[in-house]
């Protein structure tokens, strides 16, 4: 689709700060110093093969573009320095999850989970990045041709990845409000599948919250229950116990969720699955958001009111060093999400 290349010549007129931001996310992990478009030499897979990112695009009919129908994940590689080693983590159980999503959408591409995985490999030796990558696989609708609809029409499925550091800042902090958006219902559009156009969910509760002079921000469910943030999932602390909204919550049944509620329990740390009221939120001795995106991101202060002391609290900052740590390869008990790239 094009979104990654800078504007071409007589176009200037049109870049504005959406294109300032995306590059700051490209250049956001430090390199070797140079100051060049990141994404000039990067590939992508796409209708079946390699070819140049700045090659992989689709025309303006495309039904995913008109109509949202499409489905994607985020996945996360990390680079390691001392090791010289990049680890992509938990491919194929993000495979599996796209592939489920794309059945919401009545799509199937004739790819396994594990073929998406090795071509995610094929892909990022290609690029040949040494530092934090981010990969970003869709399976969309790409009949060309105007007319709400989900069947009749061909799926494809493609991958690019380019450099990314953090999307929010996982040290100091997130200040968050409640949005006043409510989080689509599993009987509208379902958040447990990564939809495209879900996603105008989620902007509309981020910029509300950002144009508001906040971090993030925290979506409720249709009955007034915490939900997760505007695209990743949410844990509360109380009395040492980690409480996170049900599946049934209207929640992305997110990867990293799952592997903190994993490595909770190796821990000894009790976690309950339970419905969370919005009072909950600020009588919390901890909170944070957690995807692949945000990664462990403490929240510290929520529609004004700090989170306990305001600083991220302790069973939050444990949990986000070895995640970091697992990530990155240097966890043997945790090798198991990770696929070295090099």
């Amino acid at each position: 689709m094009a979104i990654l290349s800078r504007p071409h010549a007589g176009a200037a007129e049109r870049w504005g700060p959406a294109d300032e931001e995306s590059t700051l996310l490209k250049q956001a992990t430090p390199t070797s110093g140079t100051t060049m478009d990141r994404t000039t030499d990067l590939w992508a897979f796409f209708r079946g093969g390699f070819v140049p990112l700045r090659d992989a695009n689709v025309s303006v009919m495309t039904h995913a573009l008109n109509y949202g129908t499409a489905v994607f994940e985020g996945i996360r590689a990390y680079w390691n320095a001392d090791q010289k080693q990049l680890y992509a983590v938990d491919l194929e159980p993000h495979y599996d999850r796209i592939i489920r999503s794309g059945r919401l959408l009545l799509m199937e591409v004739p790819y396994s989970a594990s073929e998406m995985a090795e071509t995610t490999v094929e892909l990022l030796r290609r690029d040949g990045l040494q530092e934090d990558v981010y990969v970003r696989p869709l399976i969309y609708k790409s009949s060309e041709l105007i007319g709400v609809r989900l069947h009749n029409l061909d799926a494809d499925f493609t991958i690019f990845a380019i450099p990314f550091g953090k999307y929010i800042d996982t040290d100091t902090g997130v200040r968050a409000q409640v949005s006043s958006w409510r989080r689509t219902d599993d009987n509208a559009i379902p958040a447990r599948g990564k939809v495209t156009g879900a996603y105008v969910n989620s902007a509309l509760a981020k910029s509300e919250a950002q144009m508001n002079g906040y971090d993030e921000a925290i979506v409720l469910t249709q009955d007034g229950h915490v939900s997760e943030g505007s695209a990743e999932n949410l844990f509360i602390v109380r009395e040492g116990t980690l409480i996170t909204p049900s599946v049934t919550d209207n929640v992305l049944e997110g990867i990293t969720r799952s592997r903190l509620i994993g490595v909770a329990g190796d821990l000894g740390i009790p976690v309950v699955q339970r419905s969370i009221d919005r009072t909950e939120l600020y009588q919390a001795d901890e909170v944070f958001l957690c995807g692949t995106g945000a990664q462990v991101s403490p929240v510290v202060e929520i529609d004004r009111r700090p989170v306990a002391t305001g600083r991220p609290g302790p069973l939050t900052v444990r949990l986000s060093r070895l995640y970091f740590d697992a990530v990155r390869g240097r966890l043997d008990a945790y090798r198991s999400w990770l696929t070295p790239i090099y």
